[in-house]
């Protein structure tokens, strides 16, 4: 029995297809399909049933695909034991939130090549639901996704909370009287990302909850093109209280505290099962993330 066999095995099943297990292996369908049957022969049992398309195991050999699951996974862990000692290299695909790009990407890439240097970042963005099927689908080796706490991640994705994120309604600077309710602000208009963002989203709801409509002014991507468009008196936005805190245009804006209006959103980590050996590489990168939004002394390494 070698684990080869096993691997094609379980392959075929999870896709249901000998072709499909080809291509993901990197072998020819008839190599796939001898390993299959080596393994078949090996435990003197048909595994398939070979008369249904797409490829069905049998009762046994589902329950036999069950237990080579869990045989992988510890061979997985056995390798990555022996890896872990290994620093991190190789290409790691990262990704963080659009609305969080602009500011973190390139804190995150300089922090990685100088703590790494063997490391070959590819870094992107992307909304929080893209990210987490890029992830799912192993597209990517991890990400920092805005979510709430509540979030329940699907079986296979790894997760961690960094800390929680203020959202804060940012204005122009305006020595008139302050809002106090969102009621007070809505009329102004928006300049927010455009959908897909879960600071809209969390806007929307709340509107809505009050029976009042969201007035987009303008959409548009990036943390310093949407505050000076604001520092102009063209709009009001929604972003994380840091980004704001910590901008160069902070003198010309104002933060306003609604009394009916304060939103949380919470910075995951989220991974699917990676070796071992990038684990310092992955947690450099959350840590950069989390620093930008003054969540540093939230950020606990991970451990495996």
């Amino acid at each position: 029995m070698k684990i080869e066999d096993l691997t094609a095995f379980v392959a075929v099943i999870r896709l249901q297809s000998t072709r499909l297990a080809a291509d993901e292996l990197g072998l020819t369908q008839p190599a796939i399909t001898r390993r299959v049957q080596n393994f078949e022969e090996s435990l003197g049992i048909a595994l398939l049933n070979r008369q249904t398309k797409p490829l069905k195991p049998t009762l046994m050999g589902n329950r036999v695909y069950q237990q080579c699951r869990h045989i992988l996974r510890e061979v997985d862990a056995l390798t990555d034991l022996v890896a872990a000692d290994s620093p991190p290299s190789g290409l790691l695909r990262l990704a963080v939130p659009q609305s969080l790009s602009e500011s973190s990407l390139l804190p995150a890439l300089k922090k990685l090549s100088s703590q790494f240097p063997e490391i070959q970042p590819r870094l992107s963005s992307g909304w929080g639901e893209e990210l987490l099927l890029r992830v799912q689908s192993q597209e990517l080796e991890a990400a920092v996704v805005l979510f709430p706490l509540s979030k329940q991640f699907p079986e296979g994705v790894e997760n961690q909370p960094l800390g929680a994120v203020d959202l804060v309604v940012v204005g122009p600077k305006d020595p008139q009287a302050l809002p106090q309710r969102l009621e007070d602000c809505y009329q102004r208009g928006w300049i927010l990302n455009p959908q897909g963002c879960g600071f809209r989203a969390a806007l929307q709801r709340a509107l809505t909850e009050q029976g009042l409509p969201l007035l987009i002014n303008l959409e548009a991507f990036g943390t310093t093109l949407q505050l000076s468009l604001i520092a102009e008196g063209r709009g009001l936005g929604l972003m994380p209280r840091a980004l704001v805190e910590h901008h160069a245009l902070r003198d010309q804006l104002e933060l306003y505290a609604l009394k009916d209006f304060a939103p949380r959103s919470q910075l995951w980590l989220i991974y699917p099962n990676v070796p071992a050996s990038q684990i310092p590489a992955i947690d450099a990168f959350a840590a950069a993330i989390a620093e930008g939004l003054d969540l540093a002394d939230v950020h606990k390494p991970s451990t495996c």
